[in-house]
């Protein structure tokens, strides 16, 4: 299947020092549902907490922002 990132979502990487590679391996561990879906994974450095917004449709997953969480976990 796909991944294909947004703009929005490439820009808050770059900010964020985030990398294609690191987004895919966690989207890889999650089991993702058709439509919209956010997911809150612990960086391998366990630094932070990273947000990932992906939609999943037929044979791609768009992803449409990723960014680490401020106050760490809020779930």
């Amino acid at each position: 299947m796909d991944i294909i990132f947004s703009r929005h979502a490439k820009r808050r990487m770059k900010l964020y020092s985030l990398s294609e590679d690191s987004i895919r391996d966690l989207l890889a561990q999650e089991d993702l549902i058709q439509g919209k879906n956010e997911i809150l994974k612990d960086q391998s450095s366990g630094k932070k907490v990273i947000k990932i917004v992906v939609v999943v449709e037929e044979n791609k997953k768009v992803v449409i922002t990723a960014y680490p969480l401020k106050g760490g976990r809020d779930f």
